[in-house]
């Protein structure tokens, strides 16, 4: 188990190392960057891409590759090829050649460890050189009517040095010309007032020219009014001879027109009342037709209705008598459901009963046996002494014990005040079950005693040897058997 876990960390140490190396060997340079990697191989220069160094062996320097704002003006005032004092501000942009090869080597030489600020400054002295110089070439009207041509022989002037640093301009704008005495000013007036000049000479002429224009135009004007109103004369009256005619053919022709339209009018009406008649004659007639069939339909409606009311009588007195039929029906069937129910009940009530009764008798009987048995074997010994006796004393001491076995099995029967059979034979199955029990007794005692007591009696009445107090003893015992019947339905 331990060396596999040393295995997975020596693998994890090496994965980590390896991913630490990879992000320390990692050079990427944004297109507004230069990253320059130096290293025992030389330099290498990546701009808008990325590479790779060596961590520990190699650095890498930043250098901007944007342009760099410089803003070159003169620090006092420089005379011009006319020996006008002046001072010229001017906006400049410049930014490493990153195109040229070698500009770019002669920039990463002079600017590597230089921030923007410092390079704007260096730019800045080397444009005011050149601006001076270029100045007290050029007269003041040229620089001031002209200024793209000045800016033109600057960057001429200095591209040559600023291509030594590595660098490049991209603009040189002008912004401002002031001179020292206000000539500036003045050749302004003298430019202003000759403007002014030509400009009023230019109203004046505009404005003849327009009176001109006017009067011309005006003349125009009436005589187009003075020609438009005769003919609007001319118009005029030939429309009233025009409107004068017409109304003459439009009355004629309305006088026709009424008296045709009165014509018309009485043909109309003559037709009016005639169709009108005609109308009438056909509505009452339609009327008669109309109230007959009203009077057909009012009778086949009130026939069926008579009709559905004796259909719908009928079937309502025969829905009824159906009904109570029906109910008479489920009414008897209920009562006798309910008899029949009655009597299985009470039938299994009295069955129960009875059953509990016998089950009662036995068990007492039992019970009496259980405890003859016992005292029989208690007279055991008193048997034994009796040994001498014959047989008559024995069935004395039995018949005398006798009454009180049939008062014990016939006890629980004296204690019903009713019992219901159900069924034929239940009356003699009843009695068989009490006779039964003391047989079953009898047997019990003979079994116990070892004697066979109907033997016994049978020899000793057939020898007539049964003693007055044997007899007085069976009789007594049944005639106490002998319980009165319970009263029976």
């Amino acid at each position: 188990m331990m060396p596999l876990l040393s295995t997975a960390a020596i693998a994890v140490a090496a994965t980590v190392f390896f991913l630490l190396f990879l992000w320390a060997s990692f050079v990427s340079a944004s297109p507004g960057e230069i990253k320059v990697i130096s290293g025992p191989r030389g330099q290498r220069v990546l701009h808008g891409k990325t590479g790779w160094k060596v961590p520990l062996l190699e650095r890498v320097d930043t250098m901007t590759a944007s342009m760099i704002s410089v803003d070159a003006q003169t620090t006092d005032f420089v005379p011009t090829n006319d020996y006008i004092n002046v001072r010229v501000d001017a906006a400049v942009k410049v930014r490493i050649a990153t195109d040229d090869p070698t500009l770019f080597r002669a920039a990463t030489r002079n600017f590597l460890y230089k921030t923007t600020a410092e390079i704007s400054e260096e730019v800045r002295d080397t444009l005011e050189g050149h601006l001076r110089a270029i100045i007290g070439q050029m007269r003041l009207t040229d620089i001031i009517t002209d200024r793209a041509a000045f800016s033109e022989r600057v960057q001429e002037n200095a591209k040559q040095d600023l291509e030594e640093m590595g660098l490049e301009i991209v603009a040189f704008n002008i912004q401002n010309v002031t001179d020292q005495n206000g000539v500036i000013d003045n050749l302004g007036i003298d430019n202003t007032e000759q403007i002014r000049k030509t400009a009023a000479i230019a109203k004046a002429n505009a404005q003849k020219e327009v009176a001109q224009a006017t009067a011309v135009a005006q003349k125009e004007a009436n005589d187009a009014q003075v020609a438009s109103q005769l003919e609007i004369a001319q118009k005029q009256t030939d429309l009233a001879k025009r409107q004068a005619a017409l109304k003459v053919e439009a009355d004629t022709e309305k006088a026709k027109a009424d008296a045709a339209y009165e014509i018309q009018s009485q043909i109309q009406r003559r037709d009016i009342e005639r169709e009108t008649a005609q109308a009438d004659i056909v509505k009452q007639e339609q009327q008669a037709v109309i109230k007959e069939k009203e009077v057909v339909v009012t009778k086949q409606a009130l026939q069926a209705e008579v009709n559905a009311k004796a259909d719908a009588d009928r079937y309502a007195a025969e829905k009824k008598a159906d009904a109570a039929l029906y109910a008479r029906q489920r009414q008897a069937e209920a009562e006798a459901f309910e008899r029949t129910k009655k009597a299985d009940a009470d039938k299994q009530a009295m069955l129960a009963e009875a059953q509990g009764i016998e089950a009662r008798g036995r068990a007492e009987a039992s019970a009496i046996a259980a405890k003859l048995t016992a005292e029989a074997e208690g007279l055991e010994k008193k048997a034994e002494a009796m040994t001498k006796m014959n047989q008559a004393a024995v069935l004395e001491m039995y018949f005398r014990a006798l009454p009180e076995v049939a008062r014990a099995v016939a006890e629980p029967l004296s204690k019903v005040d009713t019992i219901t059979m159900y069924g034929e034979g239940n009356n003699a199955q009843m009695v068989g079950d009490i006779t039964k029990s003391i047989s079953q007794i009898n047997a019990g005692l003979g079994d116990s005693l070892g004697l066979d007591l109907q033997q016994m009696f049978t020899a000793l009445v057939g020898a007539k040897v049964v003693s007055p107090t044997i007899s007085d003893a069976v009789a007594e015992g049944v005639r106490d058997a002998s319980v009165p019947n319970p009263p029976q339905e």
